[in-house]
């Protein structure tokens, strides 16, 4: 893995501080966002990494305004060419930046789509909204070069079709195409290839990496298949319980994890696991955030844990200027803990391949 971004030279885009994002539940308070910070540089590509209920999509979708009416963001910024969008309070505030500087690729496209409107017609409708054209002939010219962009053949009879006679990677690329209409500056895609076949995951990913250039778009990728991460992130966020707990470059998160976590998560790959052996699994369950968590949200499943694991959630450590990672286990006066099998073998097959 060889990162593109030289992030001495790199601008931001996005700057997430100390954000906190609180749900109303059944008369409860669940705090899904813990003071999560992060940084998106120009271009990259970002992938946020963790388990199911870690506040990866709760995160993105604060940084456009898709919180449901329980959800609010209750403390820190998210801050977007000098305007801080946590203090949106209006739908109309949102829709200046939703779609036209930060759009969002879901899961499920059928989910997406207007199963009563041809698909020509809902690209066209974003197209027009946020594009000036002379004619509607215009703007329907426009959508079928936007569909051919996306690898949709035959745009002019497909413009023509509904949603139920496409498969599932062909609708995945219609929803990519009602994502990048408008040319934004930041795409955010939640597990775009979760529900397609492995073939057809690998086609939609050589589509957005080839948007990306064409639009120089930068990328935001929330998945929990690190084969996906290995192939396609410049940078790792790995959550946890609403935090980030570590950050890096890809070589760094792969070969050189230092988070309990992330080890553990590696260590789960089937793809590197040993054959004849069985699949590793991260012991215990993730905590209820319905409660107040008490120093380290990963201790009570963290068997390398210490004493102040339970008493103070750790600040981070810095292992390089783009490495940090949120555990006492980076304290200096810490004992070293063994990196995981999985681990090892990723750092031989680094030192076999430089």
């Amino acid at each position: 893995m060889k990162n593109k971004i030289d992030y001495t030279k790199t601008s931001k885009v996005l700057e997430i501080q100390d954000l906190k994002i609180k749900f109303s539940l059944r008369g409860q308070s669940l705090t899904a966002i813990r003071g999560a910070s992060l940084d998106l540089f120009k271009g990259e590509s970002l992938a946020i990494v963790g388990e199911s209920g870690s506040g990866k999509s709760v995160l993105t979708k604060s940084c456009m305004g898709l919180l449901d009416g329980n959800g609010w963001i209750d403390a820190g910024s998210i801050k977007y060419k000098n305007i801080d969008l946590a203090t949106f309070k209006t739908e109309k505030d949102w829709l200046k930046v939703r779609g036209k500087e930060i759009a969002m690729v879901f899961q499920d496209p059928m989910t997406s789509l207007n199963p009563l409107k041809t698909i020509g017609k809902q690209v066209q409708e974003t197209l027009m909204l946020h594009r000036n054209f002379n004619s509607k002939e215009e703007a329907r010219q426009a959508t079928y070069d936007l569909l051919l962009s996306v690898g949709i053949d035959d745009a002019k009879r497909r413009f023509k079709q509904y949603p139920h006679e496409f498969s599932g990677g062909m609708r995945q690329r219609i929803v990519i195409a009602i994502a990048v209409a408008c040319n934004p500056e930041i795409l955010i895609c939640d597990e775009p290839t979760t529900a397609l076949d492995v073939t057809i995951q690998a086609q939609i990913i050589e589509l957005l990496q080839t948007l990306q250039k064409e639009y120089d778009l930068t990328i935001i990728y929330i998945t929990h298949d690190l084969g996906v991460v290995a192939h396609v992130a410049d940078r790792v966020a790995v959550m946890y319980a609403g935090e980030i707990v570590e950050v890096g470059t890809s070589d760094e998160i792969f070969y050189n994890p230092h988070h309990p976590y992330t080890n553990a998560l590696l260590d789960s790959l089937p793809q590197l696991g040993t054959k004849g052996e069985p699949l590793k699994a991260i012991q215990g369950t993730p905590p209820n955030l319905f409660k107040e968590i008490v120093g380290d949200a990963f201790a009570p499943r963290n068997p390398y844990a210490l004493k102040i694991d339970f008493v103070h959630p750790a600040p981070y450590f810095e292992v390089s200027p783009t490495h940090k990672v949120k555990s006492w286990l980076m304290d200096p006066r810490a004992p070293k803990i063994p990196k995981s099998e999985t681990v090892q073998r990723l750092q031989n097959q680094w030192r076999a391949n430089e």
